[in-house]
């Protein structure tokens, strides 16, 4: 019994000990961390059917991270408009990008798993970074979430430049496309303005004489590449 008992403080003590070197300050209440860091896979099933995982904490954080983006790149981007916030706010929080900051913060190796049920997939490590957020807002508020989010993640790891630098490229894509396919193709401006310090253009994307996409971007060249990214959807294009 009191081998079990210390067994237990020493992997509360542990959790904690990572917890703090993980986020830059101490938790308060460990138990929301912990729940944060269960995976469905290993969740315990209640009498009621309810799963005690970290779906819910996911839920929460995705939201809170959202907004902290969100708040961060219309800060950095006083002058864009809100297609491009949208789209790199859609970036940073990316399944793709945030499993790849889960692992540099070594996230993944915290987290509860049955690796053995073939359930956890590749996105464990985005699921439990987003979780990890909404259990920092639960114990701490949303400063603290914030904090964290700018400090331990955008600073360190995330390099926005380059970020919307290897964004794919669609046009490439379609033409690639259309080559292969031996189709023609052709962009139309359908509007465009350069007055001012908040010019807009609006092309159409045509193939064989029919529009498949449109986009509407504040310049040409990204005009187009809304454009293609539609025509991609619309032709099941891999990208």
């Amino acid at each position: 019994m009191l081998s079990s008992l210390r067994s237990f403080f020493s992997r509360d003590k542990k959790l904690s000990t990572s917890l703090q070197n993980l986020l830059g300050f101490k938790p308060k209440n460990l138990a929301v961390y912990k729940l944060a860091l269960i995976h469905r896979s290993a969740g315990e099933r209640l009498a009621d059917g309810t799963l005690v995982s970290n779906e819910r904490l996911e839920f929460l954080g995705d939201a809170v991270l959202s907004a902290i983006v969100a708040k961060y790149i219309f800060q950095r981007y006083p002058f864009e408009n809100e297609g491009f916030l949208t789209e790199t706010r859609s970036k940073v929080v990316s399944r793709k990008n945030l499993n790849g900051l889960a692992r540099k913060l070594g996230l993944p190796d915290l987290v509860t798993k049955n690796s053995e049920n073939n359930q956890t997939g590749s996105s464990l490590g985005g699921d439990a970074l987003e979780a990890l957020i909404g259990a920092i807002f639960m114990d701490r508020g949303f400063p603290s979430a914030e904090k964290f989010v700018l400090d331990r993640m955008i600073d360190n790891y995330i390099d926005l430049d380059k970020l919307l630098k290897d964004d794919a490229n669609f046009k490439s894509k379609i033409i690639e496309w259309c080559q292969k396919e031996k189709k023609e193709f052709t962009f139309n401006i359908i509007s465009g303005t350069a007055d001012g310090h908040r010019p807009s253009f609006t092309i159409e994307l045509l193939v064989e004489g029919k529009a498949i996409g449109v986009g509407t971007d504040r310049t040409k060249k990204r005009a187009e590449q809304a454009a293609s990214k539609e025509a991609c959807e619309a032709l099941n294009i891999e990208v």
